[in-house]
């Protein structure tokens, strides 16, 4: 508890020095940038129950299933040859990224592959255990550092270039500095209660189905379960023609503190021991790769009928939960951004793998991978 007491204190602080600097997503970077300076500077370790984390996950994807309509639904069925071509598209500017940083830094095209590619940071580390010549800590260094990057530097682009710096009321959360915002996080909290007490029994009926679709999501192996069962599950409601309840902006400040927590626990910026020369490398790769969304999300937006905003949001090379909080918060289509990113991890987790393996077996002679660890 004395641990669990010490994370609260220090991220509380980090989100609130983020939230009186206007950082985008104060919430989820301040917290995220506190635990790294804490741990790193201190050598103390912090700790958050993976159940907190998994709440907040749950939390964020109820609320933004909602934006999910009949319409957005056909548009996402109309561009799934976009989705694979921005996919496809991606993945190949990551290995020319991948290939010059391997050229340069002297570190193995396996690892330098799995470690530009844009997949979940635990998946491409598990990944790299059955690549042979890929080496788990050159891969979880450079994921680490295509993370950090894309979050810190997508939702700001996206807020303060792409928004023009306006943050829509689809964040949740009052404007920063408002002389009300506190009292506005409460009292919705009070408006949010009444509207429950006028329908008790299908704000539960509500809350049975949001868990079940995350236990389900679970047993069926989803990525990132607790989210995508919950965002899946209130879209299917509200594309049905029900109006479930919207959360109150203080639930949604509390699930981004929560993510923002778990994220920063699970890097580890000490990983490797020559990181000096991978770095610079890492992050214009990561960089080049934002720089190339941005491009192909100005061709997509000419072609379909979605904004500049929910182009780039929807090709960046971010997490899936990252992604869609910013275009929650700047007003982008929500729906459509999930769907892009999902699509996107779903390919890199399912095939990607196997043209990883095919082709490093085929160009080093015949060399198989090592087994997997199970």
């Amino acid at each position: 508890m004395k641990r669990i007491l010490e994370t609260i204190l220090v991220t509380f602080a980090g989100g609130v020095l983020f939230t009186l600097l206007h950082v985008p997503l104060s919430w989820m970077l301040g917290p995220l940038t506190a635990v790294l300076l804490w741990t790193s500077f201190t050598k103390r370790r912090l700790t958050w129950p993976a159940g907190m984390r998994n709440a907040g996950l749950a939390l964020l994807g109820y609320g933004m299933g909602l934006s999910f309509t009949m319409e957005s639904a056909r548009q996402i069925s109309s561009q799934l040859p976009s989705m694979l071509i921005a996919t496809i598209l991606t993945v190949a500017f990551s290995l020319g990224a991948a290939f010059l940083t391997a050229r340069y830094t002297g570190v193995s095209m396996a690892s330098s592959a799995i470690g530009s590619i844009p997949g979940g940071l635990s998946q491409m580390v598990v990944l790299s255990e059955e690549i042979e010549g890929a080496e788990t800590a050159v891969v979880a260094f450079m994921q680490t550092i295509r993370l950090l990057t894309v979050i810190f530097a997508v939702p700001f682009l996206a807020v303060h270039g792409l928004a023009g710096g306006a943050v829509t009321a689809a964040a949740g959360v009052p404007p920063t500095g408002s002389s009300s915002t506190s009292t506005g996080l409460f009292s919705s909290l009070v408006d949010w209660g009444a509207v429950i007490a006028a329908r008790p029994v299908f704000f539960g009926l509500i809350v049975v189905i949001v868990l079940a679709s995350a236990w389900i999501a679970v047993r069926l192996r989803f990525p990132t379960p607790f989210f995508l069962g919950p965002i899946l599950a209130a879209g299917i409601i509200t594309v049905a023609g029900y109006e479930p309840p919207h959360l109150p902006p203080l639930f949604t400040l509390l699930a981004q503190w929560s993510l923002g927590i778990y994220m920063g626990l699970g890097i580890k910026l000490s990983s490797l021991s020559n990181w000096k020369k991978l770095l610079p490398y890492s992050i214009a790769g990561s960089i080049a790769v934002v720089a190339f969304s941005l491009g192909l999300s100005y061709l997509f937006s000419k072609v379909h009928p979605m904004s500049l905003l929910t182009a780039f949001l929807s090709t960046s090379p971010g997490g899936m939960t990252e992604m869609a909080v910013t275009a929650s918060m700047v007003g982008a289509d929500v729906s459509m951004v999930v769907a892009y990113q999902m699509f996107r991890i779903l390919f890199i987790l399912f095939i990607v793998p196997y043209m990883l393996r095919w082709g490093f077996r085929r160009f080093s002679g015949g060399a198989s991978s090592r087994p997997s660890r199970g």
